[in-house]
């Protein structure tokens, strides 16, 4: 008993909470089934009447509300539920009877319910696609109406319904079976009968089905069903139907003309002829339909709107040719214009659209001077000095075709009208610039562009809200550069194409732009005197520099494949790579260039060609920053410069360590080169792993005599000053000039020079007894290799006992008269090997 009081609780709270909006149908749906089912569990084996009820009641409502939210298969249990409870009360009543009057009474309080949870089954059913079912459950419904007269009216709305479901699920058959089912049980009953209005309306929305369906073999049954529905009930749309049926059949104009003169006397709007007399003329029947149209203005005399008759008469007459009668219309409607009878705004907007299409079309067909002729037309609607963007686009359009035709004055004239009425659209200075390329004026094309471009930064409206978005300025902008290439104008392609660069989306149409312009801009610099070239290399390297930075970019567009990004990265490294060994005169632009080609081969697969061409450009660009750092520059200037060929160093060196292990390189020079250029940038550096790179040097059993030598003199080349690391190079080269099977007499004495030059130094009178004797023993090694051979120069001769015979003297005037004696005889044994100047000195 508790749980049935809850369940009828739970049931009246959803009721009120439903009407006052604080539930939803789905909720309310879902309570209904908890207080309903909770009621079923509660029935006993001999239920009370009022149980009885209640629970059909329950189980009706509980099933409706799944239906109405469109979970049907959830409704079939509580309707078998409602039709069993049904069968239990009738049963019920019938044994509480008393005689046959009491008897009908009930029967006819029981079979109210039962057509009611009978239609809500149909409606479940047809929702699960059961037609069958949902035509018995129906059919169940129409034989109890004899009983039940009211219920006439529902049932044919609820079949009208299904029908209007069926079609819209285009089942023609079934929504035709539901339609006519609707409209015979509406004649059922006049007194209970839906009414003349709703019985038109299913018949014309059969004879639609039947038009849709299969208009050739059904079009009798649609005709039939049109014409019932106009004898119900005048409608336009039954008119309307009724004729576009008869057009589909192919009926005469005849046929079609007694059509029309059944709705002569009803009242249409002027919306609703002007469609018909669309549809008659849509449909070829000329004859029938400027007739109809012609009588439209009679019916509507007082309607402001009658310019919309005209417009159409107009539009048809283009359509079919008639270019001469429409001409006439047109030139009518400019007269009533300027004489008080204008056309509405709306209808004025419209008409310009078809004056400007039909211009379009004669451009299109390059046919100007026609063009011409149309776009006048819709200029004789604008009042003189009257500003207005759309008349500014006319202007330009009249203007294009004006060019077109070879009259540039009077395209200049409608380009100053445009001016006028909209002075900043991208649209009008793309006007000016036409002019001013065809008159070769390129400061005023150039100036153009600049405003070009600058209208495409800032997006504005413009044009009946057309938006001026980047793409619009893009294609502008190239379409600029395509007008001055034509016309042979490379400044102003370079500047459009500048400009184009920058708003590009494409990828691909950028890079294309960018090698345009690196193209022209070679041109440029090659007819072009040294002094002004440094503007457009410059330039050129800031394309370059865009290109590599779209490529960076490129890697979230998903048209911009990797073979497409491979490709482009290759022309452009070898366009840095031809401009760096192109401009040796200028070194800072040649290394750019080559650091450029490095950067931009990053982008392409690392093979054997691409790596050698890294290592190469890098290698350059080091040895540039070298050579810079030389030249007299500022201490800071001379430290970037070291810093940044150190980079290049350290990255080459990660390169030719993968360069290496694809093949034989022991002719290579690249690491004497990457070991000569690193020694330099760290002991101009004061860099003091210099040390750590000189001990794995030493070891190096195949180091050339000429890398030491090289060694040695960077070692002592300011700012460097590493005179330890100079002597230990010289000392090696001089082993190594030893070591050969043949000593070269003029490397070895010039390479000696310098050692004793180092460790001797001029002037200097206290030197160390260590010095003197590693000294010494040079000069004895000297002696050594004159003595064998006669290719020992003779001025290194000289030198040597000049030297000798120095460091003597010196000793002398510090009273060291034994060491005096030793470097004096030292100096006169190379006194004896020298040839022609051995008098002079003797």
């Amino acid at each position: 008993l508790q749980v049935e009081e809850s369940a009828i609780s739970l049931w009246n709270w959803t009721v009120t909470k439903h009407m006052g909006a604080v539930i939803s149908d789905e909720q309310r749906a879902k309570l209904r089934f908890v207080a309903c089912r909770l009621i079923c569990l509660c029935e006993g084996s001999n239920p009370p009447e009022g149980t009885i009820r209640r629970q059909i009641l329950m189980s009706m409502k509980t099933g409706k509300g799944w239906i109405d939210i469109g979970k049907a298969g959830l409704a079939d249990g509580f309707l078998e539920i409602a039709v069993s409870s049904i069968e239990k009360l009738y049963a019920k009543l019938q044994k509480g009877s008393e005689g046959e009057a009491d008897i009908e009474v009930h029967r006819a309080d029981v079979e109210k319910s039962l057509f009611k949870v009978l239609s809500y089954q149909a409606e479940s059913v047809l929702a699960q696609g059961d037609f069958q079912k949902a035509v018995m459950c129906v059919q169940r419904c129409k034989d109890m109406l004899m009983k039940l007269p009211k219920e006439t009216c529902y049932l044919s709305i609820l079949c009208y319904n299904f029908g209007v479901e069926t079609y819209e699920w285009k089942r023609y058959e079934q929504s035709s079976f539901w339609l006519s089912q609707s409209y015979d049980i509406g004649k059922m009953d006049m007194k209970y009968s839906v009414g003349k209005e709703m019985q038109a309306k299913v018949l014309r929305l059969l004879a639609t089905t039947y038009f849709e369906w299969d208009c050739n073999l059904y079009l009798d049954k649609a005709l039939k069903a049109i014409s019932l529905a106009n004898q119900e009930n005048l409608h336009p749309a039954g008119f309307f139907l009724k004729v576009k049926i008869l057009l589909k059949s192919g009926a005469s104009d005849e046929d079609i003309n007694s059509a029309l003169a059944e709705f002569t006397h009803f009242e249409m709007s002027l919306d609703f002829c002007l469609n018909t007399a669309k549809l008659l003329l849509e449909h070829g029947r000329e004859s029938v339909g400027f007739d109809f149209l012609k009588s439209v203005p009679e019916r509507f005399e007082s309607s402001p709107d009658l310019g919309k008759i005209t417009l159409l008469h107009i539009e048809f007459l283009l359509q079919n040719k008639r270019e001469v009668l429409a001409k006439q219309k047109i030139e009518e409607v400019i007269i009533g214009h300027y004489t008080g009878k204008q056309l509405l705004p709306e209808a004025l907007n419209q008409l310009h659209i078809i004056l400007w299409d039909r211009a379009a079309k004669h451009y299109e067909e390059k046919s100007y001077s026609e063009a011409l002729h149309w776009y006048n037309y819709s200029v004789s609607f604008y009042t003189p000095g009257q500003i207005d963007q759309n008349l500014a686009k006319l202007q330009r359009n009249m203007a294009s075709c004006y060019l077109h035709l070879k009259q540039v004055d009077k395209a200049k004239e409608a380009v100053k009208q445009a001016e006028r009425c909209d002075p900043n659209s991208i649209f009008t200075k793309f006007s000016v610039y036409k002019i001013a390329v065809l008159e070769k004026d390129t400061d005023k094309a150039v100036e153009a562009v600049i405003e070009m471009g600058k209208l495409a930064e800032e997006p504005s409206e413009h044009e009946d809200n057309l938006r001026v978005d980047k793409n619009t300025g893009s294609n502008l902008l190239s379409l600029a550069a395509q007008i001055a290439l034509e016309n042979d104008q490379q400044i102003v392609a370079i500047k459009a194409l500048e400009y184009l660069s920058e708003h590009l989306q494409d990828c691909q149409q950028l890079f294309a732009a960018l090698k345009c312009l690196v193209r022209l801009m070679l041109s440029k610099v090659m007819a072009e005197n040294t002094e002004r070239r440094d503007e457009d290399i410059n330039s050129i390297l800031s394309y370059l520099n865009l290109a590599l930075k779209k490529l960076a970019e490129s890697f979230t567009e998903e048209k911009f494949t990797g073979d497409l990004r491979i490709l482009e990265a290759h022309w452009f490294r070898k366009v840095a790579w031809n401009l760096a060994v192109q401009f040796k005169e200028s070194p800072e632009k040649m290394r750019d260039f080559f650091v450029l080609s490095f950067k931009l081969s990053q982008f392409c697969p690392s093979d054997k060609a691409v790596l050698i061409a890294q290592k190469t450009c890098l290698l350059m660009a080091a040895a540039i920053d070298l050579e810079m750092g030389r030249q007299q520059v500022t201490p800071s200037e001379q430290t970037e410069l070291f810093s940044q060929a150190l980079q290049h160093l350290q990255t080459c060196k990660e390169i030719w360590k993968v360069l290496k292990l694809t093949g034989d390189f022991a002719k290579d020079p690249t690491d004497t080169l990457l070991l000569l250029y690193e020694f330099e940038a760290r002991s101009k550096l004061n860099d003091p792993t210099l040390h750590n790179l000189m001990e794995s040097v030493w070891e190096q059993p195949q180091i050339e005599i000429k890398t030491l030598e090289i060694i040695a003199s960077l070692a002592m080349e300011s700012p460097a000053r590493y005179p330890v690391l100079c002597k230990k190079a010289l000392k090696s080269a001089l082993n190594l000039h030893r070591k050969q099977a043949v000593i070269d007499a003029v490397k070895f004495s010039k390479c000696l020079h310098s050692l004793i030059n180092i460790s001797l130094p001029t002037g200097l009178t206290d030197l160390d007894t260590c010095v003197l004797q590693e000294v010494w023993d040079y000069f004895e090694d000297a002696l050594s290799v004159v003595s064998s051979t006669d290719a020992y120069p003779e001025v290194e001769i000289l030198w040597l006992m000049t030297r000798a015979w120095n460091t003597g003297i010196f000793q002398y005037t510090v009273g060291k008269y034994k060491e005096a004696e030793q470097w004096c005889g030292l100096g006169m044994r190379f006194l004896n090997h020298l040839g022609s100047l051995k008098k002079s000195y003797e």
